[in-house]
């Protein structure tokens, strides 16, 4: 179920974000904020008849799962921007209507950004931000809340990282291939919104309003945008990179358990060889091979001695 929630809350916060009441605030030009999470057919009705927004920027809110991206119209900008949420994914998509009076923000997770935000500007209504600063604070604390993210896939990194070095297991591998998939989500979510950081600061997507003070805030924006960027990218090589030592490891534990079972195997060759040959029912052993000193120094000493050659010859050759 939809819910809207309209900042500042004038009495009756319901009622105040009905078509009719919010008819009469654009008509006096009064500065607002209106939060939809879940919408509905009412809801896109309310963007399409009461804020008169083109069809096809309301065509686009309805379509989530979309690129963070931004479209120039007549009198506003249709934003797609992405934050932290507490659901399945991680992620919340938010779809922005910017005009210099008012901002229309549009989501389906919850986020508890927008909702911190909301209740903060409702309890200092006089510090609300108009015009590109209210836009400015809706994306920079949907992008302040990814750092915490990113910190602690690179904390687990490295904490995997060290654990391999001690003793590689199958899922460790797992999780490190979990990792490099959330990465790679994020990625596909930052960097594009990096991209549009850029067009704002750099003049391509003309903001309403938009003003000397309001360029340095959003170009603040676009720097953190570029160094979680560079964080993703350095956790993908360490995501390799512990991958490799996983490889790494694994191998040289094979490899050692393999020249183990070799060395066993070297020695107890000639063992048997020596066993077989005795173990034959030939009549100069049966005559012969009698006494207990002949059993001592046939049976147990050639076969001490074989072992002691062995391990001299291993050693000589540095195999061990």
């Amino acid at each position: 179920m939809s819910s809207r929630a309209l900042v500042p809350a004038a009495a009756g916060a319901v009622a105040a974000a009905a078509p009719e009441a919010l008819g009469e605030r654009l008509r006096s030009g009064e500065c607002f904020w209106l939060d939809i999470q879940d919408p509905g057919a009412d809801d896109y009705a309310l963007l399409r008849e009461t804020f008169g927004f083109h069809v096809l920027a309301v065509e686009d809110s309805e379509q989530f799962a979309q690129r963070p991206k931004a479209d120039d119209y007549e009198d506003f900008v249709f934003l797609v921007v992405y934050g932290w949420s507490p659901d399945e994914d991680g992620l919340v998509e938010v779809h922005c209507f910017y005009a210099e009076r008012y901002l229309v923000t549009v989501h389906r997770d919850p986020s508890p950004t927008l909702e911190a935000l909301r209740t903060k500007l409702e309890r200092e209504p006089d510090r609300f931000p108009a015009g590109p600063l209210l836009l400015h604070g809706v994306v920079d604390r949907l992008v302040d809340d990814l750092v915490p993210v990113l910190e602690q896939l690179d904390e687990q990194l490295d904490a995997i990282e060290e654990r391999v070095f001690a003793a590689p297991t199958h899922e460790q591998l797992e999780d490190i291939f979990r990792m490099k998939r959330e990465l790679v989500r994020l990625r596909r979510v930052i960097v594009p919104q990096r991209e549009l950081l850029a067009r704002v600061t750099g003049g391509v997507v003309e903001l309403p309003g938009m003003t000397i003070e309001a360029d340095r805030h959003f170009r603040d924006v676009y720097d953190q945008l570029v160094r979680l960027a560079e964080e993703i990218d350095a956790n993908r090589e360490l995501a390799n990179s512990a991958i490799d030592a996983y490889l790494s490891t694994s191998s040289n534990r094979l490899n050692a358990t393999t020249k183990q079972l070799t060395v066993i195997a070297t020695i107890f060759l000639p063992l048997s060889f020596l066993t077989g040959f005795f173990g034959q029912n030939f009549a100069w052993m049966v005559g012969e091979v009698t006494s207990w000193e002949a059993f001592v120094l046939l049976g147990l000493g050639l076969e001490a001695l074989t072992v002691v050659g062995l391990v001299l010859l291993f050693r000589v050759r540095r195999w061990f």
